[in-house]
């Protein structure tokens, strides 16, 4: 019976951002508590690409009354996305980070909580290939000069205003956290979704329906509750991932890298003019990377630990912190978040196939 869930780990491991294997089984065990054997079969012959039931019944060699049945409850147990366009219920695989994970919002049992962490403490370590980011990071509209020219994708409330279907839903990292006994005090409902991605969440129960003006509200609150805007790496979003640097697992993981201004997507860095700075320490509490400290009365900048983020420029009282653009700012994105997933994915694919394979 394990012969399928391996075949699956080597499924999700060609999608964005892999399913690196672990030691001890702990990877198989995972899959095990998510997918029944029948789901993760049929789940081999999903893609990234949207298709109907029918296509994939085809291929998976069973009736399409079975396979559409089998697909509607994956759907909503967050083990792959769908769509409806046109009278028409379409089905796509989805990655395990950003994807099926995420998806489990509202399944965090203790025994999936327990496979997980087993799962990522005994990942194997191997050389990935660098690939673009799932997100990106973008300030909040007031901390950017209206002197800075800023692109469509720059703009979050830009970014909002491209949609027509909002939906919100807690946030998986600090919904993770508090389930374990830790985290933190900033608010839980800040996933903000959008299009398909929207539907799809209310469709499934993971969140619920919000209009335009309660999206803008959201963002002004995340700002104020120190969070980091982290939309996905597209022209047109899927979702804003509001962040802490305690709780969020792409946050920590920039924490650690020894230049986060150059581990993050972002089109903007910070400058620091010591000779406004009044010493009120606002920037200090605020820097989700630790890039501004303070030692007595020393406030020291270090430019490459900023990603950009504009948490200290947007309260800092007298302009000693502004946003500049990154010399590096890519000319155009993906168009979608889906479009992301398949440019990862291929260069993901090109890369190992260098090496051999996945």
């Amino acid at each position: 019976m394990d012969e399928v869930y391996r075949r699956l780990a080597e499924h999700l491991d060609r999608l964005p951002d892999g399913f690196a294997p672990s030691e001890g089984g702990a990877d198989i065990r995972l899959l095990k508590r998510l997918f029944t054997p029948e789901e993760a079969e049929l789940a081999l012959h999903l893609t990234l690409e949207r298709e109907e039931a029918g296509a994939i019944a085809a291929r998976a060699g069973m009736a399409e009354e079975e396979a559409e049945r089998r697909l509607e409850e994956m759907a909503r147990k967050g083990l792959i996305f769908s769509a409806e366009a046109e009278g028409r219920v379409l089905y796509q695989a989805a990655p395990f980070v950003i994807g099926i994970y995420e998806f489990q919002v509202n399944r965090l049992s203790d025994g999936f909580l327990r496979d997980l962490g087993e799962y990522w403490g005994t990942v194997k370590e191997r050389d990935e290939p660098r690939t673009m980011s799932q997100l990106r990071t973008v300030p909040i509209n007031e901390s950017v000069d209206t002197r800075l020219e800023v692109l469509p994708y720059e703009n979050v409330y830009a970014l909002v205003e491209a949609h027509d279907r909002f939906a919100v839903a807690p946030c998986i990292c600090r919904s993770r956290a508090r389930r374990l006994g830790s985290g933190c005090d900033a608010p839980v409902e800040t996933c903000l979704i959008f299009g398909d991605f929207a539907d799809y969440y209310v469709r499934t129960g993971q969140g619920r329906r919000i209009t335009k003006a309660e999206v803008k509200e959201l963002l002004v609150k995340a700002d104020e509750a120190n969070l980091v805007l982290n939309p996905t790496n597209s022209m047109l979003v899927s979702a804003i991932c509001c962040c802490c640097g305690c709780c969020c697992g792409i946050l920590r993981g920039l924490k650690y890298a020894p230049k986060p201004a150059e581990a993050v997507a972002s089109s903007f860095i910070a400058e620091y003019d010591d000779s406004t700075c009044i010493r009120c320490l606002k920037c200090v509490d605020r820097c989700q990377m630790d890039a501004i400290t303070a030692d007595g009365g020393d406030i020291k900048f270090n430019r490459d630990r900023c990603i950009g983020c504009g948490l200290c420029v947007s309260t800092c009282p007298t302009g000693a912190l502004r946003l500049v653009r990154k010399p590096d700012t890519p000319e155009r994105l993906p168009e979608t978040f889906f479009d992301t997933w398949r440019t990862i994915a291929k260069q993901r694919a090109t890369a190992h196939a260098g090496e051999g394979g996945l």
